[in-house]
This record gives structure tokens, C-alpha cells and sequence, in this order.
């Protein structure tokens, strides 16, 4: 029977090509992107489930305010975790992790490498993280100095197929700053190897060292610390438990501290308005929370609002391809309504019509999702590329997987299928037999699904043109500073005591305009920190900046405007007690009318130490890192270190990029020469935003595609119930013009109904994306009547393109049997 229900299905797909290639193409088309963006969600929402106990581990956060600032640090001070782990008793274990580099100097005998991203971490973070070891013991592996844990690739990097345990190398170049620099140069003994750590996890470290030779770790400071700290719960502990204990733990530890640093209490402190709060975060939500991105996060992590609207592209297409399903098996049914009055008067009742119509349909679905699946794996490649991940099609490999597959395939053909079917099997036999067909209440229902798909696209062209927008805003907007022809050189601080020889031989060169030693970027990678400067003696009376260490040459190679006062200059003397404002640090310190000349205590440890700073001069606001944060209150003081900033003429910049780089080499540092140049670094902060632009831009094409399929099927159905009408009026003198514009009018006015709901959609959605940027575009006019002139133009093709075969043809054909 079923056999017989599935070859009577074939044979009509094979009778009505045309529809059965539109519904399947379709089809195949909503699959495919389903599929995809399948993938994508899947591996956003699987980061760090794969610990044993990943359901149990939290992140400590900050929460602070302290004046007008709001601090988020996903890092916290050094002697939280062994304090929660002895005084919290549901707190099972805790582990610290301190990130050192992300490109590590290696030497080996004669030979320097420069690979991998190393961390220290506490000996027992193996006890939480259970990452699989190859080789060497992940209790022990870490319980001494100078010990380190490498995966699996490193060690095929540094050692091919030699044993790499018990095996040393030199690591250079390590350490990082806190209240001063801390060294971690010297020979390390590797003791394990692990499996690479899987991509979907929110830490990507090459090597692990022991934290016990991190004297910083011992530090008591409660009021500062760069420290990521995890812990792990016991079983059936909610952290509400835990955070409901740490503010008392905050007090009892941070008394003291905050009396003697600040000259407040605790209580004191919030009662000004001020707190800090601890709160623990599920390690399986880091990824997609970007509050902590570039505070103390890993990775730059994901975006869970563009994972949303990826998610809700996936089911608009799916829907509208399964629309058009409707539409069309709809639009064909006056064909079959003599074939469904024979099946009927030859005994066939409504469930079996049903089956056979449902047949069809799973037919129809298999087929696309057969060829959707093909088309996946094609496009799969090139989504990598975009959305940089490397999606395989061996995830959907999986038995839950292949369940929801199979579930998706009996909901679309159930979705798809099943109006038509029921539509299909409830015509009365002598009405089929005479072929007429009930339009009663029929026709608004699809007239619906066809408002619903062009609203759909008409709201996606709406997005696309809002990103775009706000992409060109971005590019052109004043930043306080000019980006073009600036090439940065991150990492010239590696040639060591050759930097200053290196800078004079850049700066000797006609092609350079002008070169300045900085760590601090506005755009890219960049050194931060941020300090208090004290306004008065009142126990509020302080504003934290953003601090950037520069040189005389800073503010002139950049382009940065000064308005009030001077710039820095050595042939006045040291520099070391003056400091720089931008326009709103001059603001909130309350000097913005005559700062020039005032005097202010900097903050230089937690101990209650300050230095007496004046302020020079203040500098127009510029934006420093991206638009989607407000300005900040900046100052700048004379510390030049590290890096290079070259402002360069269009002259030659490949010749004088080949030169920079045989000068670098002549110093025979062993050190690669890199460079950016600060324009490209500016368009990678923004590089989110302009593939969801580009990806809303190919979903409206294909979703406006699909869409008008559907009119299509719409327009054929509407044709073949007025194909006698049509005749009638082209024996009386009707145009062709007349019988299109008389088929389009109706149409076009769904099109119109479609714009009505798209538009305040559209703009509810984008304005609420608009909200992530500080400075953004508002939302133009014209906008929407491109959205609603590019629409129609398509809609009306589209009629136009079936309308006028059925205006064309012989009245004769359609008339002869009155």
C-alpha cells in the first residue's frame, strides 16, 4: 500500500514539473540555510560543555562603581579564590588563571621560536578543567616552579616526535604588569602534554605554567588584581547560595584595605553611592555574554544577539520556503480537481486522499532535503570563511542530531503538505468533476502567507541597509584623530635596547612624516590601564581615567587637536609630573572652563600613595577602541615605551615597508617584523558588524527569491480560477495591459499590506541593534522607500512574468467548452 501511495506521489511530482522544481528548489533552499545556521548555533551554544563538570563551574566577576564608572573585570584580585574555597563550605575547589602571552618567545639551544599563547594557572586547575591528558600526571604535573603542561600540537612544533616530557626550554619575553612588572623568563621543565583544547571552549592556551613560581599570586591586595578565577560547586548547589554570602566576605576583607587606599569603609563607600560586588557567572554562558569582552576575558567570545537573529533568519526561511509549498500545490489544485472527484466516486474516502497528498509532500521533502544537505556542505566552506569557524557537517553525525533531522523533515512535510492535503481532499465530487473549486475563505488564508513572506523580506532589506549605514557612518565619522596612513608597529618593543636605534633610522627617512613610541592604540591591539586622579578631600572625591603612556610626538602623529594649553615637550624639562586631559576628563573633573594650571594627587598604589600631578594641556575627545562606547575621561601622562607609530606619505609604502623590515633584520634579534597599518586595525574592530550586514544582505536576496516564488504559485492559482474571466474580456476588446494591470492590482496591494507591517518591524528590530553603538545613525526616510521600491519592482516582475502568458493566450482555448 505504501509502495503504491509513494509511485502514485512520484508520478505526479514527474507530471508537474515546473511546480515540483519551484517547490523543491524552494524547499532545498530554506533547508540548506536551515542547516547551516543549524551548525553555527550549535557550536555557540556548546562552548565549555565539554567538562565533565561544566554545569558546576562558575567564573568570579566584578561588578563595581566607583563615582560615575562602572567596572565589569571578568579577572579579580589574587586571594579570592583560596578565600571562598576555605570560608564558602559549598565551594568544592578553586582555580586561578593569569594569561602571559599570546605570541611566546621560545628558545631552544641556537633556536628561537615564536609560538603559542601561555598561561599560568594554579596546580589543581586539571582537578576542574579535566582537559585529557597524553602523557605525564594532571595531579602532580604542576605541583612545582618552572614546570609546564604544552598540547598536543605544540609539543609536534617544538620537539617533531621526540618525547617532550622532562624535556626544558627557555622561555623569553614573559610577564606582565601590576603594581610592577613581573618577570617569568627563564628555563621551564615540560611535565605533560595534553589534547589540543577543543575550539568551542572559552580558553585557547598552547602552554600551561605552575603559578607557583608567580611570587604576584601571593599579593593580599583586595582592591586590585588581574586574576580569572573559576569555582567549582558541589553537587546541587545554586550559586545564588554562594553570591549570597559574598558581600559579607567582600566587607570582612576589604575593610581595612579600602580605609587605608581610599580613606573610606565599606559602608562608607556604598553609602556615596559606590559598590563592588562579586558575582559568579556559569562557565558555559561566557561565551555569549560580551559584558566582560576585553575585561578580562580570553576570546572576544560570541554574540548572542547575532546568534538570535541568525536563529530567527533559519525559521523565517524554513517557513516562507514551506509557504510557497502551500501556495503553489494550492495554485495547482483546479488541474487534479477532476483526478480527486474520480478518486472519490471510486471510493477513495478523505484520510486515504490525505495520505496520498502527505505522500507527496514527504517525497517532495526527502528530495530537498537530500539536495539541501548537498548544497550545505557546498556552502559550508565559504560560511567558514565569513564567519571565521570551521563548521563540518560530521556535527549533524550524531544520534540527537539525526532525530531532530528526522523530526524536521516529518514537521515540514506536515507544515508544507498538510493544507494542501487537507484543502485538496475536502472538494465535493461533483463540484471536482465540474471543476468548481470552493474559494471560500481559501483565498485570504494564502493571500496571508504571502503578506507574511514579502513582510519577512522587506524587513531583512530594511536591516541590511540600516548596517550598511551604519558601517559608512563608522567609516566617516571625525574620530579625533586620523587613521589613514599610520602604520603601526606592535611589536618593535622586542628589539630590546635597539628600539631607540630602530625609531632614529625610521625617522631619518624622507617617507616618514613623523614616528612615535606609545603601547596605547586607539584601534587594535593596545596596551590599557587606567588610574584615579584625586579631586578633593572628600572621601568621593576621585574620578578613574583611562591612562595612556605617550611621547612628545604622540598627539601630532596621530593628528590629535590640543585646545587648551600645550603638548608635551622635553626642551621644558621632565615631564614626569604633567599630564594631558581630553575635553572630558576636563569636564567631569569640573575644570572644563580653565584647567590649565591644576593641580591633582594620582593614585600610585592601594596603599594610600599619591603623586602630585599638573595639568598642561587638554586634547579634543577622540574615540579610543569603538563607537559602540561613549567617550571616557582620559588622561595622559609622559611614559613612552614599546611601540611604534609611523605617520608616512603615499609616496612608497611597499618600498619603505621592504626597507623598515631589512633595517629590523640588520639587528639580528631573531624577531619577526610585523605591521598594521591603523585604518585596517579600525575596520577589524568592527568586523561583526559587517558580516552581519553582508549575511542580511544574502538572506533578503534569497528570502525575497523564495518569496516571490510563492507570489508566483499565487498569481498561477489566481490565473486558473479567472481563465475563463480572461477570455471573456479579451473577446471584448481587453489589452494585454489591461488583463496584467487587472491580475497586479491585487497582488500589489499585499505587496503594499506587507510594507505596512515590515516597516515598523524593521524598525523596532534596528533601532533596538542601533542601541549596541554609543554613536549610531538615526534611522533615514529613504530607507524605507528603497526597501519598498525594491520589493515591488520584484513583485511586480514577477506577476508580470506569469500574468501575461495567461493574458496571451487563445480566449478560444479557455471559452470553447460554454
Amino acid at each position: 500500500m505504501l509502495k503504491t501511495y509513494f509511485k502514485i506521489a512520484w508520478r505526479s511530482l514527474m507530471k508537474n514539473k515546473l511546480v515540483s522544481f519551484i517547490n523543491i528548489l524552494g524547499l532545498t533552499l530554506g533547508i540548506a540555510t536551515t542547516v547551516v545556521i543549524s551548525l553555527y548555533v550549535i557550536e555557540e551554544f556548546s562552548y565549555d560543555r565539554f567538562f565533565a563538570n561544566s554545569d558546576r563551574i562558575y567564573r568570579v566577576n566584578l561588578d563595581a562603581k566607583i563615582g560615575e564608572e562602572f567596572l565589569n573585570e571578568a579577572s579579580v584580585m589574587a586571594p579570592v579564590a583560596q578565600t571562598f574555597k576555605d570560608e564558602i563550605p559549598e565551594v568544592e575547589a578553586s582555580t586561578r588563571v593569569i594569561k602571559l602571552s599570546s605570541d611566546t618567545k621560545i628558545r631552544m639551544g641556537e633556536k628561537v621560536i615564536r609560538k603559542g599563547t601561555t598561561a599560568f594557572v594554579d596546580p589543581n586547575f586539571f582537578e576542574i578543567y579535566d582537559l585529557p591528558f597524553i602523557s605525564g600526571d594532571p595531579s602532580t604535573a604542576l605541583n612545582k616552579p618552572n614546570t609546564l603542561v604544552i598540547t598536543e600540537d605544540q609539543a609536534k612544533a617544538l620537539f617533531d616526535s621526540k618525547n617532550p616530557i622532562n624535556q626544558v626550554i627557555k622561555l623569553e619575553d614573559l610577564g606582565y604588569y601590576s603594581s610592577e612588572y613581573h618577570n617569568f623568563a627563564g628555563d621551564y621543565t615540560i611535565t605533560g602534554v595534553i589534547e589540543n583544547i577543543p575550539e568551542n571552549v572559552h580558553f585557547q592556551f598552547d602552554m600551561l605554567g605552575s603559578m607557583l613560581g608567580n611570587s604576584d599570586a601571593k599579593n593580599q591586595s583586595w582592591l586590585s588584581g588581574s586574576y580569572v578565577t573559576y569555582l567549582l560547586l558541589n553537587e546541587g548547589t545554586e550559586k545564588s547560595q554562594v553570591e549570597s554570602k559574598l558581600l559579607a566576605l567582600s566587607k570582612k576583607y576589604m575593610e581595612g584595605q579600602m580605609q587605608q587606599g581610599l580613606g573610606m569603609g565599606f559602608e562608607e563607600f556604598f553609602e556615596k553611592g559606590n559598590h563592588v560586588y562579586f558575582k559568579l557567572q556559569p562557565v558555559t554562558a561566557i561565551h555569549l555574554n560580551p559584558l566582560y569582552a576585553g575585561k578580562g576575558d580570553f576570546e572576544a567570545g560570541g554574540d548572542k544577539q547575532t546568534v538570535l537573529i541568525y536563529c530567527a533568519i533559519a525559521v523565517f526561511m524554513l517557513l516562507i520556503a514551506c509557504i510557497n509549498f502551500m501556495n503553489l500545490s494550492t495554485a495547482g489544485a483546479s488541474q487534479r480537481a477532476k483526478e480527486i472527484g474520480v478518486r472519490k466516486v471510486m471510493g477513495s474516502d478523505k484520510q486515504n486522499l490525505v495520505f496520498q497528498f502527505l505522500s507527496e509532500s514527504f517525497v517532495a521533502v526527502c528530495i530537498a532535503m537530500i539536495l539541501g544537505g548537498i548544497l550545505a556542505k557546498i556552502a559550508i566552506p565559504f560560511f567558514n570563511d565569513f564567519a571565521d569557524k570551521s563548521l563540518s557537517m560530521q556535527t549533524l553525525i550524531q544520534p540527537e542530531i539525526l532525530i531532530s533531522l528526522g523530526v524536521m523533515v516529518l514537521l515540514v512535510t506536515i507544515l508544507a503538505g498538510g493544507y494542501p492535503a487537507f484543502f485538496l481532499s475536502g472538494f465535493k465530487p461533483i463540484e471536482s468533476l465540474k471543476k468548481k473549486i470552493s474559494k471560500s475563505g481559501r483565498g485570504a488564508f494564502r493571500s496571508t502567507l504571502v503578506v507574511f513572506q514579502f513582510a519577512v523580506s522587506v524587513a531583512l532589506i530594511i536591516g541590511a541597509l540600516v548596517v550598511s549605514q551604519q558601517m559608512n557612518y563608522i567609516q566617516n565619522k571625525d574620530l579625533g584623530y586620523e587613521k589613514e596612513q599610520l602604520i603601526v608597529l606592535r611589536d618593535a618593543g622586542l628589539l630590546g635596547d635597539h628600539l631607540d636605534v630602530f625609531r632614529d633610522k625610521l625617522k631619518a627617512d624622507p617617507r616618514v612624516q613623523n614616528i612615535t613610541k606609545s603601547a596605547y592604540i586607539p584601534s587594535g591591539p593596545t596596551d590599557t590601564s587606567s588610574q584615579n586622579l584625586v579631586m578633593d578631600d572628600s572621601p568621593s572625591g576621585s574620578l578613574r581615567l583611562t591612562q595612556y603612556g605617550i611621547d612628545e610626538e604622540y598627539i601630532p602623529t596621530l593628528g590629535m587637536e590640543i585646545v587648551a594649553g600645550r603638548n608635551f615637550s622635553l626642551d621644558l624639562g621632565s615631564e614626569e609630573n604633567n599630564i594631558i586631559l581630553n575635553q572630558t576628563a576636563a569636564r567631569e573633573l569640573g575644570i572644563a572652563e580653565d584647567p590649565i594650571g591644576k593641580v591633582f594627587e594620582k593614585m600610585t598604589d592601594n596603599q594610600g600613595g599619591r603623586q602630585e600631578v599638573r595639568v598642561v594641556g587638554v586634547v579634543k575627545d577622540f574615540v579610543a577602541r569603538s563607537l559602540r562606547e561613549p567617550i571616557r575621561p582620559l588622561m595622559m601622562v609622559y611614559n613612552p615605551y614599546y611601540s611604534l607609530i609611523l605617520k608616512v606619505d603615499n609616496r612608497d609604502i611597499p618600498g619603505l615597508l621592504t626597507d623598515m623590515e631589512q633595517t629590523w633584520a640588520g639587528f639580528n634579534s631573531g624577531e619577526a617584523f610585523h605591521y598594521a597599518f591603523l585604518d585596517e586595525l579600525y575596520n577589524e574592530t568592527y568586523i561583526q558588524e559587517a558580516k552581519i550586514g553582508s549575511f542580511l544582505t544574502v538572506l533578503a536576496l534569497m528570502t525575497i527569491f523564495v518569496a516571490c516564488l510563492g507570489l508566483f504559485g499565487l498569481v498561477t492559482f489566481t490565473a486558473e480560477q479567472r481563465i475563463k474571466e480572461i477570455g471573456i474580456r479579451k473577446v471584448l476588446g481587453s489589452t494585454v495591459s489591461q488583463i496584467v494591470g487587472m491580475l497586479a492590482k491585487d497582488f500589489i496591494k499585499l505587496v503594499g499590506i506587507s510594507l505596512v507591517i515590515a516597516f515598523p518591524a524593521g524598525y523596532f528590530f534596528m533601532d533596538l541593534w542601533l542601541q549596541n553603538f554609543a554613536y549610531h545613525i538615526d534611522i533615514a526616510w529613504w530607507i524605507y522607500g528603497v526597501a519598498a521600491a525594491v520589493t515591488l519592482l520584484i513583485a511586480f516582475g514577477t506577476i508580470c512574468l506569469r500574468s501575461v502568458k495567461a493574458a496571451l493566450a487563445n480566449p478560444v482555448e479557455s471559452l470553447r467548452s460554454e
